[in-house]
């Protein structure tokens, strides 16, 4: 009866590694995705807050990108590539108008390091922030 049991441990041991570094690989991953996802959402939310408070659309427009910028490096996310565009149509508004800022950031996160089978190398991720523009504020 024994001897018909033989080499079911290793078999069993083939089969299981694989299926747990695949397991862990995926837990990984989706932790990744996670913790950027958060940081792409708190840096669109700085460049808008921070293009709210600018005098101008043009100065807002270039605050924002800075900001943005600043904000990746400071969360220590690695980008292959981003984008941030803000929509400043808030700043034509009448003085006591309502009016916001809206910064779109996008950042293109590298996956290959994974090596799990159907990955992709990259996603990219994109948040939207709004932020008020002061309605009694000079325009």
């Amino acid at each position: 009866m024994r001897s018909a049991e033989r080499g079911s441990a290793t078999l069993e041991l083939v089969i299981v590694i694989p299926a747990t570094l695949l397991l862990i690989s995926l837990v990984i991953m989706g932790g990744r995705l996670a913790l950027a996802h958060q940081a792409i959402q708190a840096v669109a939310y700085d460049a808008a807050r921070a293009a709210s408070v600018a005098r101008n659309a043009g100065e807002a427009t270039s605050t924002a990108n800075h900001v943005a910028a600043f904000s990746l490096a400071s969360n220590g996310l690695s980008c292959l590539s981003t984008s941030t565009n803000v929509n400043t149509a808030g700043f034509a508004a009448a003085v006591g108008q309502n009016a916001t800022v809206t910064a779109d950031v996008s950042c293109t996160v590298r996956l290959g390091d994974l090596s799990l089978p159907g990955v992709p190398g990259s996603v990219t991720l994109t948040a939207e922030a709004t932020s008020p523009i002061d309605t009694y504020r000079e325009r």
